[in-house]
């Protein structure tokens, strides 16, 4: 299969543009990915379960709020756990193309099985990015240090992978210096949001640089779980084709709306 004819996956979208050739999936990801022929996807944004739900509290916004963002995010034991990453990060190797690259993004309570399972399937990792969030919401028990990173792993599909890197951009980026593996990029912007929100709505700030950084112009990409389709969004804004694969048709509808606004404010700035 031509891996950017996109009409060519047998599935039924929930949604196409084929104009932009991006495409939404409805569903478990273990179900979706394995009807992806191999080596077909440039480069994968995943931004899975975190396993945080546990009828805890957190600050947002000055008030105190639940952590609990759904039964997707329910922890089914370490093992269980582990089992899950495992599962859907060998899809992902699956479907990568041969040079093709994953970025994983986590926190402390699945960062490091996702770590090991990259290491037992055979991924080779290139770097961990240390995300800092300079605004992170205190910490209201006052008994830990407060939560102010995220860590996201970026791989290859195996050892012997040649994978894409935009250093010069990454070190224009950086204002001519070579670019550190330390990120201070702020949550998302309130008009992020303007049509909805996603209990881990990740940044277009994050999403941008990854992409710029581990693509080319269109090249396709991947996310497993599209959430409110932030890596859609910043793929469109790049000239890349993009997959969402989700479990909420919420969240799909979300995305939709978001991308075809984003989709007119592409055409005029054309226009123009």
């Amino acid at each position: 299969m031509d891996r950017y004819n996109l009409s060519e996956i047998s599935l039924q979208p929930y949604y196409e543009n084929k104009g932009s050739s991006l495409k939404l999936f409805h569903g478990d990801c273990l179900e979706i990915l394995p009807e992806f022929p191999h080596n077909s996807i440039d480069m994968i944004f995943a931004d899975p379960p975190y396993f945080l739900s546990n009828g805890g509290i957190t600050c947002h916004a000055g008030r105190m709020v639940s952590v609990n963002k759904g039964k997707w995010d329910v922890s089914q034991g370490i093992e269980e756990n582990h089992k899950f990453n495992l599962a859907w990060l060998s899809e992902c190797q699956r479907v990568l193309t041969p040079n093709g690259t994953i970025w994983v993004s986590g926190t402390a309570h699945v960062i490091f099985s996702v770590g090991f399972a990259m290491q037992q399937l055979g991924f080779k990792i290139l770097n961990d990015i240390i995300w800092f969030k300079p605004n992170a919401s205190p910490n209201l028990s006052c008994r830990y240090f407060t939560h102010s990173t995220e860590t996201v792993i970026w791989a290859a599909k195996n050892q012997k992978s040649k994978h894409t890197f935009n250093y010069e951009l990454m070190k224009e980026i950086s204002n001519g210096k070579q670019m550190r593996n330390l990120w201070e990029i702020s949550p998302p912007q309130p008009k992020e949001k303007v049509h909805g929100k996603h209990p881990t709505q990740k940044p277009l700030t994050l999403l941008d640089r990854i992409i710029k950084a581990s693509t080319n112009e269109n090249d396709l990409v991947l996310d497993p779980f599209n959430g409110s389709g932030s890596t859609g969004i910043a793929a469109l804004r790049l000239g890349r084709k993009y997959i969402g694969i989700e479990l909420s048709k919420e969240y799909l509808d979300l995305t939709i709306k978001r991308s075809e606004d984003e989709l007119i404010n592409i055409s005029l700035q054309l226009v123009r």
